[in-house]
């Protein structure tokens, strides 16, 4: 009999990616997109008295539409990665990757390998003006979330993720808006429970920011414990 090959870390996140192709809730990922550009022209655009009343109207119709929908008790999957043990999941509740969420920018991520096995999460966004912080560049707290979820989603390739213990950033020139900015990020080491990681972001192959991150992973029935309680105050308010 032949032993079957154990699957790397890495092709079982390339296997997952596949096997999740093609499911994702477009015409909801339309709706996010819509009200992105509805958040930017807010934040952005000088509007008239008579149009601010009209969208208001419009607004206000769209948003008892989806509010007479039942709440859901509890979501699938994870709305960040740090927690997750997988990258390359769909999270579209995430305020930082979810391409279901309008607060999202959204942060794209994948994982890239070298020829000696190492792998470097990469992640790909752009900063509207709805991000802005000093003039023409993106606010740091946005890119600081941002290097929150790249460097959670690497020190998931431990096997034994858990949540953000420290999380330090290093600032070195301004991130602009409406530019492509690629983060990056490795697993460092693992001790015990503590797992590190670091990263940096860049614009045009120039370093603008450099982030480290602590983890300390987590037994997953308190991640169990917390979703119960999440489902318990929503019933609650129901």
């Amino acid at each position: 009999m032949t032993e079957s090959k154990k699957m790397t870390w890495v092709e079982v996140l390339t296997a997952i990616r596949a096997s999740r192709e093609g499911k994702e809730p477009k015409e909801l990922h339309r709706l996010a997109d819509v009200t992105r550009r509805l958040i930017l022209a807010m934040t952005s655009n000088r509007i008239p008295d008579q149009d601010v009343t009209r969208a208001l109207t419009l607004v206000e119709e769209a948003v008892v539409i989806l509010e007479q929908q039942p709440r859901q008790r509890l979501f699938a999957g994870f709305a960040e990665s740090a927690n997750s043990g997988d990258n390359t999941s769909f999270f579209d509740r995430s305020p930082v990757q979810g391409a279901s969420n309008p607060l999202a920018p959204p942060l794209r991520l994948e994982h890239q390998v070298d020829d000696e096995g190492r792998v470097t999460i990469v992640g790909t966004a752009t900063f509207s003006a709805a991000y802005e912080g000093p003039p023409g560049c993106v606010h740091g707290g946005f890119i600081a979330a941002a290097f929150d979820e790249v460097l959670g989603s690497a020190q998931s390739l431990s096997g034994n993720p858990g949540m953000t213990a420290n999380l330090s950033i290093n600032y070195k020139r301004p991130t602009p808006l409406f530019e492509e900015i690629v983060f990056e990020a490795e697993l460092l080491r693992v001790e015990g429970r503590k797992i590190f990681t670091s990263g940096r972001s860049l614009h045009n192959g120039r370093v603008t920011a450099e982030g480290t991150g602590l983890f300390i992973s987590v037994d997953f029935s308190r991640l169990a414990d917390l979703a119960m309680k999440r489902i318990e105050r929503v019933e609650g308010d129901a």
